[in-house]
């Protein structure tokens, strides 16, 4: 919330390590299926981000972020151990627009500051109106056979019960708008992975389309980029045999019932 207000807005998706205020269990197979804290999927509704969490074990997924971290620890901190936090906090504000922000950045060649103003700032979403209130969660139980929980807030208490996320409107990326620099990153659009599928089948296009609108919050970029490159190795009538079995379980199954042509393609 204060990264959001600092940089006064907030971005499309959001890209945390797997810690627990976050991701409640890290996994990407279909036996265990990622869950994100329940908080932090009220924030990103609240706020209207995409959570993508790195996969567990790959630092490498996020190395530019890694390396700002070390830029801050070795060039700011230094001689500062045991110092209050308060006027600590202050100096880095001020370290931050006055050193880091105008230097000229190693990968970009650019003032980060200028850089911001210039081409990030403008892809952010603006702020809420109404702040993020946070909630504490507790389980119950209510009628028999039917578990729920209780969301409480400062003023206010409400009964809860697990549901299926979804719906909302499916959103893209127009490669037209993206600048030449960033051209080939539009694998990273849900466009893009569904009209590969669209190529394999009108099944595997339907089933990819399920799993991006299968939850509300949580990223399913991954999920279907492995549905996709998977697919793309069998003949299409295989992969859509395939699709058609497994949609039969849900788009987060990644069950294939026994028996069937696709048996040995069992995928997501």
């Amino acid at each position: 919330m204060q990264a959001f207000a600092f940089f006064g807005g907030v971005p499309a998706t959001v890209v945390p390590d797997n810690l627990k205020a976050a991701v409640v269990r890290a996994a990407f197979t279909p036996s265990e299926p990622m869950a994100l804290n329940r908080s932090y999927r009220e924030l990103a509704r609240h706020y209207g981000f995409k959570v993508d969490p790195t996969p567990p074990y790959a630092p490498q997924k996020k190395g530019k972020v890694e390396s700002g971290v070390k830029y801050v620890q070795r060039n700011f901190f230094p001689g500062r151990d045991g110092a209050d936090v308060d006027p600590t906090q202050a100096e880095l504000t001020s370290w931050v627009r006055q050193i880091a922000g105008t230097r000229e950045h190693g990968s970009t060649g650019k003032k980060p500051l200028e850089l911001f103003e210039q081409e990030e700032k403008g892809a952010l979403r603006p702020l809420p109106l109404r702040p993020y209130e946070s909630a504490v969660w507790k389980q119950a139980r209510g009628a028999p056979g039917l578990p729920r929980g209780l969301r409480a807030r400062q003023y206010s208490v409400r009964k809860w019960r697990p549901m299926r996320a979804g719906g909302g409107e499916p959103r893209s990326t127009n490669e037209a708008h993206l600048p030449d620099h960033r051209a080939d990153l539009r694998h990273r659009s849900r466009s893009y992975w569904e009209e590969r599928a669209a190529r394999i089948g009108p099944e595997s296009a339907a089933y990819v389309k399920a799993l991006f609108e299968s939850d509300d919050v949580l990223s399913m970029l991954r999920s279907a980029q492995a549905v996709v490159t998977h697919l793309e190795k069998f003949r299409s009538e295989r992969a859509e045999a395939t699709r058609r079995r497994a949609t039969y379980f849900g788009p987060n199954s990644g069950r294939v019932p026994r028996g069937s042509s696709a048996q040995r393609a069992r995928i997501d």
